[in-house]
């Protein structure tokens, strides 16, 4: 019996998702909150990051000269399996890593050996299971049920693996087997629907060509003699005269 595959995000409940954790501000702390909550977000569904990996990066980790990097590089000692990995940081993500530069760490001469996420109180990272707080309480608002860190890492798999390859998709993972990657080759509700759409629309053939008349050949009748010419023979009694 095979495994169950990992519990995703369709993409309608991972947008609800972000869009409340962007915009569930009030105060200009509750704001700066809402910005850091958003990018860490973002890293997970983008970027796969695990939770663990996320609260260990430093901002250097994420700016190079005060830009946003194009690649996140994975370091050993930040995974559990210590396999180092990189990813290419999506146009969303990169816009959201300025956003999240300007507000917390553009007052700073030198800040690129700092958490990347402090708590907000202290100059500590934040705590795996604050994360874990933060996600799971926007799942209940938005969704109805709280929803796991790793959930939007599962998502983020799912999602590329149906637009690239295992190999692919393991390195951007940090997977040392690629057995651990296949887990994710299952379709989601997404991929089911869109196949039934698929599946169910007229072709555009079917929808514009009309039958076409087959010209049979008419029947062709034999033609007949006409009439022939009587002989002299055949009328005895009759003279030629």
């Amino acid at each position: 019996m095979g495994l169950n595959p990992p519990p995703t995000l369709e993409t309608a409940e991972s947008d609800n998702l972000l869009d409340y954790l962007r915009h569930n501000a009030g105060t200009a702390i509750k704001m700066r909150k809402a910005v850091r909550n958003y990018c860490m977000a973002l890293l997970m569904i983008e970027a796969g990051l695990r939770v663990g990996e996320l609260v260990s990066l430093r901002v250097q980790d994420l700016y190079f000269n005060r830009e946003p990097v194009r690649n996140i590089i994975i370091k050993p000692h930040m995974t559990k399996n210590k396999v180092e990995h990189s990813i290419p940081v999506s146009q969303r993500l990169s816009e959201a890593l300025r956003v999240f530069f300007d507000i917390w760490w553009l007052k700073y001469e030198t800040p690129e050996q700092e958490f990347a996420f402090p708590s907000g109180k202290t100059d500590r990272p934040i705590t795996t299971r604050q994360v874990e707080k933060i996600i799971c309480a926007a799942g209940w608002k938005v969704l109805g049920h709280p929803v796991h860190p790793h959930v939007l890492r599962h998502t983020f798999a799912s999602r590329l693996m149906r637009v690239t390859n295992s190999s692919t998709v393991q390195q951007m993972l940090g997977h040392k087997s690629l057995s651990s990657t296949q887990i994710y080759c299952h379709p989601n509700e997404d991929d089911k629907r869109q196949a039934i759409d698929s599946a169910s629309r007229p072709s555009e053939n079917h929808q514009t060509e009309k039958p076409v008349k087959h010209d049979l050949p008419q029947p062709v009748e034999p033609e007949r003699p006409g009439p022939q010419p009587a002989s002299p023979s055949a009328f005895p009694h009759v003279s030629r005269w």
